[in-house]
């Protein structure tokens, strides 16, 4: 089995329980996969916040136990995957030093038992003709300026108490921002992942995929496209606790992992 989760944003500021229990739940679910599992795709935002500083970042010590457990998952020969998500773009090079993760720095384009599958965080990509809406030209100057070298390397040399106050303090806003007010489904005609995706398959300059999976949005989608392609958005991993898996036969299912019924195994 190949399983792809998202958006656990640990470490948050504005969980409803603190960063050991939340962290517990996503060791759990990937304790529980590890007995089938030969790849784990971790597509984006699995951190509410990292960055990998000049200095010694002692706060990172709240992530050794799931550290370790990316570290068992990798030693036990399963292939884990780390898409960066638009919270924790900032690895240089430490995560997969720490785990021994595949770090993918752009979108992971790749065949999985016989399936072509187009893999991505998904924040950045846009459809035509949206860039010119006002709340996402904000987002698309934000990025730019998250992924600008020159910026990314002063933030480097902060004291990392400074700069986590800074990027866990703005993602907590973000976070109470959505909870307040989530953001549904907003339809086949307006949901930009699909759109872009539609665009991207129909686009003769791009090889066909049967699937698009995606994180960032914080809906559980399952939606065809085409014919042979379908759009997969993952939902997150603190309170929908949703997650795909890929079958040896290719099949791609959107699943609920019910925390209290699910037993890992060892």
């Amino acid at each position: 089995m190949i399983y792809f989760l998202s958006d656990a944003h640990i470490g948050s500021l504005a969980m409803p329980y603190d960063v050991y229990e939340h962290q517990r739940r996503v060791i759990h679910m990937l304790n529980t996969f590890k007995k089938d599992a030969t790849a784990i795709f971790l597509v984006g935002d699995i951190f509410d916040f990292w960055y990998e500083y000049k200095w010694r970042d002692k706060s990172k010590k709240q992530y050794s136990a799931l550290m370790q457990c990316l570290r068992h998952l990798v030693k036990r020969g399963i292939s884990v995957h780390f898409l960066p998500g638009n919270h924790d773009l900032w690895t240089f090079g430490g995560l997969h030093k720490l785990t021994g993760m595949h770090v993918h720095t752009r979108p992971a384009k790749m065949e999985l038992n016989g399936k072509k599958v187009y893999i991505a965080h998904g924040d950045g990509l846009i459809p035509s003709g949206m860039e010119k809406i006002p709340q996402i030209k904000r987002f698309i100057r934000l990025s730019k300026f998250f992924h600008n070298p020159v910026a990314q390397k002063a933030f480097q040399f902060m004291p990392p108490k400074w700069g986590n106050a800074i990027g866990y303090n703005w993602a907590k806003r973000s976070r109470l921002k959505e909870l307040a007010k989530p953001c549904p489904y907003k339809g086949e005609d307006r949901e930009e992942l699909v759109l872009y995706s539609k665009e991207y398959e129909a686009d003769p300059k791009h090889h066909h995929h049967d699937y698009y999976i995606y994180g960032h949005r914080h809906i559980a989608l399952d939606l065809p496209i085409t014919s042979d392609s379908r759009v997969i958005i993952l939902g997150d991993c603190f309170q929908q606790y949703t997650y795909a898996r890929m079958d040896e036969k290719g099949e791609v299912t959107l699943n609920h992992f019910d925390l209290w019924n699910e037993e890992p195994n060892n």
